[in-house]
């Protein structure tokens, strides 16, 4: 006979990769034994399978996570729904438990779970925990979500705190494996080319790294945040995205930990961007299309010229111009990318090459450790000014002078692009315009050693402006 105390519940871990506040484990936990899943179901995911930097991160999180659990963690792969299913008749489930993920694919699977679930007399369970706020709370006065986020922001804060961090559950006895699930290695995330060294170097993912990296911004007080953040060659970043993204530590945690700083001006400007994390998840949950479609229609009659050979160049950081090929670098050697320069190197693809702002967020999809499908989608289109509260259309980042603006001593530049790191700073930022003697003696040569220019950035700048004019 199964009683409260022996039945088996099941809590399917998604981007919630942590123990620590983890609403969704405590429920399964309370009543009666744990079977923890992982199920990687690319089959639902369609075009947005999570890319190779993505995967990468994925392996380790889980090996750490697994760890935590005592090797308890059971791995499967494919459609979710049917594994769901022949689990809770093989086990004799009673409960199936998860936390909510606001993905449109997601949304539509795990719908159709429930309702498979319930009509199989199992109760199913979706929990909040990977935001501060669930997308329908914040909401206009009038109805309806914010467009823009200043307004959003200001609503937010006008919130009561977000809940308090949940504690882990006692696990002890409680875990239950699964003799017919896969190795960790039989899900095939690691990598097939050796790119990865870059990653191994920068990142250490898992629970107790999110954890350690987050203290560590606390007791710094998030030391030059504010100005810092600007800054590519500064540490002036938090390094919590990818963390972020996978759950290994939550929005909640982290807004109780910046609570005792929160009138500092460093920590406010931190946890802006945690709003602005919130605000593209609300855009997701409300528009979602945004991934795939311009949200202001008139961008449909925008005439991108989609040159492969040039997205090839901007791929590859082999633009000629040193701030955006030294994003791009970054990216392919690290798995991210500073985010002024990100939005530089957007703006260049974009504008200056008018190639599609799907074709750059399907690159970054692709590159970034914290891939994230409404932060990616709302981004991108806020800087083609497609989007919601996007830039207008005729702000086109020029490479050069943010450069000079950002990066002044040539440290972020020189860091990612060896081959220009002889130049004088007064050249660095445009090598083109410097004398041959001095690119003689800097070892550059152009062309060769390092691209010229593929655009003139005033031309290309007007002829943005122009195309976009045949929109309106």
């Amino acid at each position: 006979m199964i009683t409260e105390s022996t039945a088996t519940h099941i809590h399917w871990f998604r981007q919630d990769l942590r123990l620590e506040d983890n609403p969704s484990l405590v429920a399964a936990a309370r009543a009666g034994r744990v079977l923890p899943v992982y199920i990687l179901d690319d089959e639902n995911a369609g075009n947005f399978r999570m890319g190779g930097a993505s995967r990468w991160w994925l392996r380790r999180s889980l090996s750490a996570l697994n760890a935590s659990l005592g090797g308890t963690l059971n791995f499967y792969r494919g459609d979710a729904g049917e594994i769901l299913d022949e689990l809770c008749q093989r086990f004799g489930v009673q409960e199936v438990h998860w936390t909510r993920c606001y993905e449109p694919w997601r949304i539509a699977r795990d719908t159709a779970i429930k309702k498979a679930l319930t009509a199989a007399g199992i109760s199913a369970r979706s929990h909040a925990g990977a935001l501060l706020f669930e997308p329908w709370s914040i909401s206009k006065n009038s109805g309806g979500y914010y467009q823009i986020f200043s307004p959003f922001y200001k609503k937010l804060r006008a919130q009561d705190a977000p809940d308090e961090p949940v504690s882990k559950p006692a696990l002890d006895g409680l875990l239950v494996e699964d003799p017919q699930a896969l190795a960790l290695d039989a899900l095939e995330l690691a990598p097939r080319v050796a790119w990865d060294t870059g990653l191994c170097a920068r990142w250490e993912p898992g629970e107790a790294s999110a954890l350690d990296r987050l203290a560590a911004m606390v007791d710094a007080q998030f030391e030059d945040y504010a100005e810092g953040r600007d800054f590519p060659a500064r540490d002036s970043v938090s390094r919590l995205s990818p963390h972020l993204h996978f759950g290994e530590v939550s929005p909640r945690q982290i807004w109780q930990a910046t609570e005792p700083l929160e009138a500092d001006p460093q920590v406010e400007a931190f946890r802006r961007q945690l709003c602005w994390r919130e605000f593209s998840y609300s855009l997701l949950f409300h528009v979602p299309e945004l991934p795939t479609e311009n949200f202001r229609k008139s961008f449909d009659a925008f005439a991108w010229k989609n040159d492969p050979t040039q997205l090839a160049r901007w791929q590859q950081g082999r633009t000629g111009f040193p701030l955006v090929d030294a994003g791009m670098r970054e990216l392919w050697e690290t798995g991210t990318m500073h985010n002024r320069v990100r939005m530089i190197a957007a703006s260049f693809l974009v504008k200056n090459l008018q190639i599609d702002w799907r074709l750059g967020a399907a690159w970054f999809w692709d590159c970034l450790v914290d891939a994230d499908l409404a932060n990616n989608s709302a981004s991108w289109q806020w800087v083609a000014g497609s989007g919601t509260d996007a830039a207008p259309y005729f702000r086109i980042f020029n490479p050069t002078s943010q450069a000079k603006k950002y990066d002044p001593d040539g440290r972020y530049i020189r860091r990612f692009i060896p081959e220009l790191k002889s130049l004088p700073n007064k050249y660095l930022f445009n090598p083109c315009s410097a004398p041959e003697s001095v690119l003689e003696a800097a070892n550059v040569r152009l062309g060769k050693t390092y691209p010229r220019p593929m655009v003139d950035l005033k031309q290309s700048r007007q002829q943005a402006l122009d195309a976009y004019q045949l929109t309106r």
